[in-house]
């Protein structure tokens, strides 16, 4: 298993590799966005996430410079050993970043293009290749263990494309690399149980959080199957942070809201790690509380209440995050 003792908060450079994103309230949170500054502020968010235990790092093509920052974060860290499985790199190709290290696109032209062609995971195989190295077939002297298909979906026929299955499998087997894909929409766990027929995946990674439990019960049996899980946007982008029964929730039991979020989420019986989209360092230390936190809670009753009170129609879920703004 890849991630089997890792613990259980790791830390996507989604926000971090890249000037624009969707999360609420960013503008607050970061001032300058050259790549210079967001590489400075992507170390440091780094530091303290490794400091406060997290040990996978999860990057994507399309997410700006992630690849280039966590790489050149690991040439710096001479306490590490590559390939020793203590860090982990998981990346994703299917989307190109068109954004031109903007905040806005003039026109309200796309951030970034899906593309789930053969041709294209030849093109960011070798990118990412270039960029983080391969993992060697017996377990290698990279740091990148994980290539996994960014958003999959039904209607993108992806899981349906031999050649391109076929293609990720010889990658995997030349460079030692697991197999996962991404999910996204409200197709989540449909698109998921296909992926389980493939036969060809080791890990998925789905957006769940409070508000969004639609796949659950689909991360569960995929679990089950043999594949480990991986949560994305575990606080809905910010949205989950202005619930007041959240907000409540952690003011009585004395907690921070966003490690109450992300703990609820830790202590799902698909036993994800769950992904922390921390862009300063007291975000990272915050949210690395979860861990203890939800061993804290578990038992108690506190975490199925939540969930009961904060969860949502999946299809309200998609469309409000489909008008969230870049910035």
């Amino acid at each position: 298993m890849l991630l089997k003792g890792l613990p259980r908060i790791g830390l996507g450079l989604a926000a971090l590799g890249r000037p624009g994103y969707i999360n609420l309230d960013r503008t607050a949170q970061i001032a300058e966005r050259s790549e210079e500054a967001m590489q400075q502020r992507a170390f440091e968010v780094l530091d303290a996430a490794y400091a406060a235990g997290v040990r996978y790092f999860d990057c994507a093509r399309s997410y700006g410079l992630s690849e280039v920052f966590i790489r050149n974060w690991l040439a710096e860290q001479q306490q590490l050993v590559p390939g020793d499985g203590q860090i982990v790199v998981g990346s994703k190709w299917g989307y190109r970043y068109t954004a031109n290290w903007q905040v806005e696109v003039p026109g309200g032209g796309a951030h970034e293009v899906k593309d789930h062609s053969l041709e294209h995971l030849n093109a960011q195989s070798a990118e990412t290749l270039a960029t983080l190295g391969g993992g060697g077939g017996s377990g290698g002297n990279s740091y990148l263990k994980l290539l996994q298909i960014h958003s999959a979906t039904l209607e993108s026929g992806v899981l349906e494309d031999e050649a391109v299955l076929s293609r990720m499998a010889e990658l995997r087997d030349a460079h030692g690399w697991r197999l996962g894909l991404s999910l996204s929409g409200v197709a989540q766990g449909k698109t998921l149980r296909r992926a389980l027929e493939t036969g060809i995946f080791d890990t998925v990674q789905a957006t769940y959080n409070c508000l969004e439990q639609s796949a659950g019960q689909d991360l569960l049996a995929a679990k089950e199957a043999g594949l480990e899980v991986i949560v994305k946007e575990a606080m809905a982008n910010g949205r989950v942070l202005r619930s007041p029964p959240l907000l409540a929730a952690a003011e009585r039991l004395g907690c921070a809201p966003d490690a109450l979020a992300l703990a609820a989420v830790v202590q799902q019986p698909f036993e994800p790690i769950v992904l922390s989209g921390a862009v300063t360092p007291s975000q990272a230390e915050s949210n690395c509380e979860a861990m203890a936190l939800a061993e804290s809670l578990r038992g108690t009753g506190e975490v199925e209440a939540l969930m009961e009170a904060l969860v949502v129609a999946p299809e309200a879920y998609w469309q409000e995050r489909s008008e969230l703004a870049w910035n």
